[in-house]
């Protein structure tokens, strides 16, 4: 994580400060658990809960000497606790406490990225809706293809989101898990009942087998899923970038007063934000393998997934909230030229009609193949020579005015044609 990319809400969640006030209130769920058993005193429960505390200059120094960074934190509490400390990380092992602290931070962490996905979808729908008969032309293989609306577009890129959003609920349910089973997650010290007590202190589900660990199958589904996410704003990127090149200039990233495009070319206005966003889900991405690589640990546990949790926990979930938050960003400030839109959907003078005019001709009888031969040998002039208009060309040719009257042509070349289902494509988006 670095801070250029970082927002301050979701770096506390992975501060040292931020862990050790999880891992006091997990011990602390667990005292007063025991003693809901009558396993400890509840006079003791009580003094460890009004009595933790930790000093993390004093757990530094002494992960020095016991190179165990649990064993240091309970050395430290203890030390707050006093006499009734005797009864702390009873019957647990390290894993209990990192491993469902980890479920903490992840879930904490996908409270502030729905936040992100929310303001991101906000913004997507209202450039929606802003632009649902704002006609542009759309690409396939980046070639002029039939016309769309430029809201029709924004609306996909609402859908995929909602999709992720739902992805997102599901990662968030499969990674709020509470493991407090022990060594080898046998309970043989604990009854399995103090697990099930303590998940729900902790708004969290408890795990149905854990080994020592919790299974990291559910943490490869969680990073996965965050994968996906920022899969889905690289694709809302370049939709942008690609838009932006000056050949087209139909939508622009928000050029603020001040700004400058170019240490040596004046005149430029780059498409920076969604370059960066590019950058940053690849990023994202490429904590996905670790993750699952994670999967495959030694018979009932070993750290090798330790390390890299470290690193892929925050960095991903920040740099994910980031790019959700520029985005939004991005979107809340886009810049929309329909006039150019309406320049380049004219490029072609009228080919991308070609398919209505195939249809049609089969619709009167003509085959497919000589339907197609027809309307082709007419397009491929355009392609070469732009002086004249499809439409021309077509009632111009006797092939095709055998099928098709002046009129019918005229009907087939409305860009009605193109925009008809619209509005019943919004409603089944937006409800």
């Amino acid at each position: 994580m670095i801070p250029r990319y970082a927002r301050p809400e979701m770096v506390s969640i992975w501060s040292q400060e931020k862990k050790f006030e999880i891992w006091k209130d997990i011990e602390c769920a667990v005292a007063l658990a025991m003693a809901d058993e009558n396993l400890i005193p509840q006079e003791d429960a009580n003094n460890i809960v009004n009595k933790a505390g930790f000093d993390i200059e004093e757990i530094d120094n002494l992960e020095k000497t016991l190179k165990h960074d649990v064993l240091a934190f309970l050395t430290s509490m203890s030390r707050h606790i006093g006499e009734s400390a005797r009864f702390l990380h009873q019957g647990m092992t390290s894993s209990d406490v990192l491993d469902t602290c980890l479920s903490i931070q992840l879930k904490q962490s996908t409270i502030l990225l729905h936040e992100g996905l929310e303001r991101l979808l906000k913004a997507l729908k209202k450039q929606a809706f802003a632009h649902k008969d704002t006609i542009c032309i759309g690409r396939s293989h980046g070639i002029h293809a039939e016309p769309i609306t430029f809201g029709f577009k924004m609306a996909g890129f609402y859908a995929e989101f909602m999709r992720n959003k739902e992805r997102l609920d599901n990662a968030q349910k499969e990674i709020s898990t509470a493991s407090i089973s022990g060594a080898v997650g046998t309970f043989a010290h604990l009854p399995p009942t103090i697990e099930e007590n303590v998940a729900k202190r902790l708004d969290l589900t408890f795990e149905t087998h854990s080994t020592q660990v919790i299974p990291r199958d559910r943490h490869a589904v969680f990073f996965s899923t965050l994968g996906i996410i920022a899969s889905s704003i690289e694709r809302l990127s370049v939709e942008i970038r690609h838009l932006q090149r000056t050949e087209l200039l139909e939508a622009e990233e928000y050029f603020s007063k001040g700004q400058k495009g170019s240490s040596a070319m004046p005149h430029k206005r780059n498409p920076v934000l969604t370059e960066n966003l590019t950058g940053l889900a690849r990023i994202v991405r490429s904590y996905v393998i670790p993750a699952m690589e994670n999967v495959s640990l030694w018979h009932e546990r070993d750290i090798s997934h330790s390390s890299v949790e470290r690193f892929i926990g925050p960095d991903a979930t920040i740099t994910l909230d980031f790019a959700l938050h520029r985005a939004a960003d991005v979107i809340e400030n886009l810049i929309v030229y329909p006039e150019n839109m309406e320049q380049n959907l004219n490029l072609l003078k009228g080919l991308t009609h070609s398919q209505n005019i195939l249809l049609a001709l089969t619709q009167q009888g003509v085959s497919r193949e000589d339907a197609y031969s027809m309307v082709q040998k007419n397009a491929m002039q355009i392609w070469h020579d732009r002086s004249t208009c499809f439409e021309d060309l077509v009632k111009k040719d006797p092939d095709i005015t055998t099928y098709l009257t002046h009129n019918d042509i005229e009907k087939i070349f409305s860009i009605k044609n193109h925009t008809k289902n619209i509005d019943f494509i919004f409603n089944r988006i937006f409800k």
